[in-house]
């Protein structure tokens, strides 16, 4: 069966896991081409004609290559009716805030190349591991109010996936991967548990597709 889409990305970037989780609600077939952040292909001439930004991941799908997690995850719920937005104005702004408090305030500053600056600029003086801890804990504690102001239920927004789940999900992955005691964010943890018994965010484990791609 050919592919329906193309996903250029590393196996454990957080953005590239949000993509792969949306893809797999949407039943997306897909082939993935790694682009290794570690091997520095992200700034390689052939990254830079899709994504002139240097990042991954990048989705080629209905002719187009779109780039940016959630702009793609906001593609694939508009034009395959996912869901993944609330229609309701002020239920919309909730939803977007939870998934911007990820992505736009925590993911960037836990960015390796971010830390890595840091650690290069300070001489050693902030080591990495400590780095992504710090900002990474600072952010889920915040995460952990939003959700607090909220009624309780089953996933971050109501009882339905949003996009703030697809977030949710690869960051707290992300945090377990860099030593983030995640006891101290119980709503957060429990909304995890329960969004890794759905096949789609299964399916998108980075464990996987690092198999996939071996």
């Amino acid at each position: 069966m050919t592919a329906e889409a193309r996903l250029y990305g590393y196996w454990r970037s957080s953005s590239t896991y949000r993509v792969r989780i949306a893809l797999a609600l949407a039943s997306i077939s897909y082939e993935a081409t790694k682009v290794d952040l570690l091997g520095g292909e992200q700034a390689a001439s052939e990254n830079l004609s899709r994504n002139p930004l240097g990042l991954v991941p990048s989705l080629e799908i209905d002719g187009h290559v779109l780039t940016q997690s959630l702009a793609i995850v906001e593609y694939l719920d508009e034009t395959r009716g996912l869901g993944l937005v609330p229609k309701a104005v002020e239920a919309r702004a909730r939803v977007r805030a939870l998934a911007h408090a990820i992505a736009m305030d925590i993911a960037p500053v836990c960015n390796q190349r971010v830390a890595k600056f840091a650690t290069e600029k300070s001489n050693s003086a902030f080591a990495t591991a400590d780095w992504m801890k710090h900002f990474i804990s600072l952010g889920l504690q915040g995460f952990e109010g939003l959700l607090r102001q909220l009624p309780p239920s089953r996933y971050c927004f109501d009882d339905s996936v949003t996009i703030a789940d697809v977030c949710l999900v690869p960051q707290l992955y992300n945090a377990v991967r860099w030593g983030v005691d995640l006891s101290a964010y119980p709503l957060a943890s429990a909304v995890n548990s329960r969004l890794l018994e759905l096949e789609a965010f299964r399916a998108a484990h980075p464990d996987l597709a690092n198999t996939a791609a071996a």
